[in-house]
Formats: C-alpha cells, structure tokens, sequence
C-alpha cells in the first residue's frame, strides 16, 4: 500500500494546510444539529443504550483527527456529550451504566457527504439480445427511500449526512424534521434542495432550469423552505450555476456540484464551494467538449488520459485549493466500472429488493464481461481517479467522503460510507486519516466541526462502536455493533433487519 505524503499527512493531523469555506456560512448547527429529542415509539424497539450517564470502558479510540489510535481507553457520555475521555482508570460517576468494549473500537459517527435518500430504478432493464448492452425502458424512475435509508446510514454509522441532491425536497424536508423530533429513527440531515439542472437531463422527476434568473429564484425558494444547502448538476449552463452560487452565497449557504456541461475551472471561478466525485466527471479535455455542453463520456476521457503527477493535473488542483473548492470522494460509485473490484458483502446484499438485487447483479455481471481492453481502461481511469484525490490532499485540498447511493445495488446506504472509508485506505491514507476525512472533514466544511467529526471533552456523543481493530484491519470498520446518536446507542442488527429486502421498494 502506497501512503500520502509526510507533508499531506501533517495537513490531515493539523489542518494547517485545509482550504478555508469559500463562502460567508450560516451557522447550520441549531438546525442541522437541533436538540435531541426524546425517542419515540417508533424509535424505541432500536434503541440498545439509553442512560442519562453511560460509561465505555477499555476501548480502542480513534478519535478523527488522523492522531494514532489509542488502546485501553475509557469515555464518559453524560446527557449526550462526551464528559470525560483518557486512560483506563479515570474517574467515573457512581451512577454511570458501564460497558466493557474490550477488544472494540469508537471512532466518531460518519458525516456523509454525498449520501442519497433515493434510488434511481431502471424500468425493464435487460440485455440486448442483438448487442448484448444493457438497455432498460425510458423513463428512468428515482423512488424515494424515506424508510430504508435512513435506517441503513445510522445502522452503520451514519450520523451526519448531507443529500447532495433532492429528488423529493419536500419529503427530505419532513423526513428531518421528524427524524430531529425522535419520531423516526435516522441521522442528522443536511438537506440539499433539488437539483439544480439543465436542459437535456434524462431524469423526468427533475425541474430544468430556462436561465440564470430561475436558477436564482430556485435557490432563494427552497431556501426559504428549508434546504440548507445546493447541488448543481450535469447540463447546468456557467451563468445557471453563477446565479446560484450568488444567490445561495447572499443567504450564507453553499452549493456543490456534480458537473459535465461546466468543467471544474470554470465552476472553480465562478465560486463554487465544493466538486462531487473526486477527479471523475471534470469534462475539460473531453473530446468535442463544447462550452456548456455537457460530453458523452462525462470526464472519464479527461481523467483516463491525465497524468496524475503532471503539470495539467497539479494546475487544477492548485486552481481549486487556491480558490477554495473542496472535493468530495465517491470512490464506491466509480469502483463498479472496474471488473471484479467491488465486493460481495452478504449483510448488505441482504437489505436490497428481488428486483434491485436482480439489476445489480445484471449490471455486475456485464461489467464482468466486458473485452480484456475496455476492462484495463476502466481499471486506469480508476487508479488515475484515486491518484487525483490523494495529490488533492497532498496539496492543502479539503477532501470530503460519501459514496452516492444511487441505483446500482453494489453502493447502499451505510454500508457504501464504511466502504468508501476502505477505499480511502486502498487509495493510500492510513485508516486514521481516512475516518478524518469521513468524519471530521465533513463536519469542517459545514462548519460543524466544534459539535461533531471527532471525539473530545465538550462534543456530541456521535460515536460508532465496532468490534476489533480497524486502525489495522481496515475491514474491521464493518464489523458496527452499536452507534451512538446524542447519548443514545442504536442496535445496528435491529435497524438492519427492519429493512432487510426493502432497499429499493420503499
């Protein structure tokens, strides 16, 4: 395994070389972070920890910061924030509810930065009998996942999220609010109004932007309903988007962006503050790119044939750290082109519908298939992704983490987070920066980073508990017993089998 670099590492530890938000934020935290209620009766047959004071003892700590793991450590939760943390042997109260965790670990609760609560279906897919290309009836469908979702992110850890693109606004609005009242198990949500599109999309269930003045007008709205953030899609024209990050900049909040009509420069200085899925779908050098027009290989022709150590890809990132873009990593997404990469994972294969478990093994199996030369293509574009990222990072670049569960059943909620994690260690970061990056980076770009992200005296009890050592078995990290929401633990195996077959129908 190839690690960052001295210099990137000091920049993970330290924060010394993180990019500042761009934008003049709002303070998220009383709505993205309100007060915990009380769980309610829909809530309560998940709950498996629930005392005023609780008391975890000899437990590894990985604490977010990207500081080495620390064994034989206990914490303190009193009234859901960590009241004490050190050495075994520490002071605790006469009346806190002890729990032996030897031979665990915690680290912070995942802030998930690209986390969906959909999932795109693909009407009547099947293979070509002529070609042998998967095709499936127009028009694609994106059902809402506003049961299973939310109890797959907090079941594995999940306790932070932002939507980065709504297909059912209303419905991620109302879902959090009853999640923030205890009515409705979930994480804590950054909601991202609807997406910000263009003209030509494929998705029917979207609002396309006429011009600069709707997409202003668009912001402000949702604003006003409730979206505390925005994320720009594909056919999104340079003034669209200029308009919208003005518009949203003006009301303290910020936009994002999984571009392909605007390349990442331009996006960069129009003042967007953050660019989804690392390096993949930067369009600058595709062929026939056309201005505001978005490629047909949606910025895998640039990455595949970008030098990761050359001059043009040290430009842009120089260009997005100076002007203060942050990059969030979707590597589980982009892992499904590369043959035989993703794995298999039984407990999450589980919670997927027949029908979303039939398609995904449709898509598996194609991609599977695919000629010896399509397949080396897929696989270096991958590596050159993953090399994009890690010099980012290198550079000063504030790199976030998600895994954009979307509609191919190898990416689901929860336990996508856990494997991007996985990957960020494939990538080269050590287990400790890459939990940082899931975790405290996120919460930094939200400007949360004073609640949640990572574990100290004072912060939410956000917490999640696995058993074994995942500072040297990165594939520990899915072994998640128990996550701890405000103080309160959930059971992971509880969540997980009141969802077991549904990802995908509801």
């Amino acid at each position: 395994m190839r690690h960052v670099t001295t210099i990137a590492a000091v920049c993970l530890l330290l924060s010394i070389c993180t990019s500042a938000p761009q934008a003049a934020p709002r303070d998220l935290a009383p709505i993205v972070l309100p007060k915990a209620a009380t769980p309610g009766k829909d809530v309560q047959p998940f709950v498996k920890i629930d005392a005023p004071v609780v008391a975890l003892t000899h437990v590894r700590v990985i604490d977010g910061t990207g500081a080495p793991a620390r064994a034989n450590q206990t914490l303190v939760i009193k009234n859901g924030k960590i009241a004490a943390m050190g050495n075994d042997g520490i002071a605790i109260p006469t009346d806190a509810k002890r729990i032996d965790l030897y031979g665990h670990t915690v680290f912070p609760g995942l802030v998930g930065m690209h986390d969906h609560l959909f999932y795109i279906a693909r009407p009547n897919l099947a293979a070509d009998p002529k070609n042998g290309q998967l095709q499936s009836d127009p028009p694609l469908i994106v059902p809402e996942m506003a049961f299973s979702a939310p109890r797959l992110y907090l079941a594995n850890g999940v306790t932070t999220l932002r939507t980065t693109g709504s297909v059912e606004p209303y419905t991620d609005i109302n879902l959090k609010h009853d999640i923030d009242a205890g009515k409705l198990p979930g994480p804590h949500i950054d909601v991202t109004g609807p997406y910000l599109e263009g003209s030509n999309s494929p998705f029917i269930q979207m609002h396309f932007l006429r011009d600069a003045e709707d997409a202003r007008n668009t912001v402000a709205f949702w604003a006003e309903q409730g979206a505390t953030s925005f994320k720009a899609y594909m056919n999104i024209t340079r003034a669209e988007l200029k308009a919208a990050v003005d518009e949203a900049h003006s009301l303290g909040l910020k936009v994002t962006g999984h571009l392909c009509a605007v390349t990442y420069r331009e996006a960069a200085e129009i003042g967007i503050d953050d660019l989804e899925h690392g390096f993949f779908v930067n369009t600058e050098h595709d062929p026939g790119k056309a201005e505001d027009t978005c490629t047909e290989s949606d910025g895998l022709a640039t990455l595949y044939a970008m030098d990761p150590g050359g001059s043009d890809a040290k430009d842009l990132i120089k260009d997005l750290v100076v002007h203060h873009v942050a990059v969030t990593s979707t590597l589980p997404v982009f892992e499904q082109m590369v043959l035989n990469h993703s794995p298999l994972w039984p407990q999450a294969m589980a919670t997927l519908s027949p029908q979303a478990e039939l398609d995904y093994m449709l898509l598996r199996e194609h991609t599977n298939a695919l000629p010896a030369d399509q397949a080396k293509k897929r696989a270096v574009t991958f590596q050159h992704g993953m090399a994009m990222e890690r010099e980012f990072a290198a550079a000063g670049g504030l790199l976030l983490a998600g895994p954009d569960p979307t509609g191919n059943g190898g990416v689901i909620p929860g336990f996508g987070d856990l494997r991007e994690v996985e990957l960020l260690v494939e990538e080269g970061f050590t287990p400790e920066q890459a939990i940082r990056i899931a975790s405290y980076n996120g919460a930094l770009y939200l400007g949360l980073q004073d609640r949640i992200g990572s574990i100290a005296k004072g912060k939410d009890a956000d917490l999640v508990v696995v058993k074994g050592d995942p500072s040297t078995h990165i594939d520990d990290i899915e072994n998640v017993e128990t996550v701890f929401k405000d103080g309160t633990g959930y059971d992971t195996q509880a969540l997980l089998k009141s969802v077991q077959g549904r990802y995908g129908e509801y």
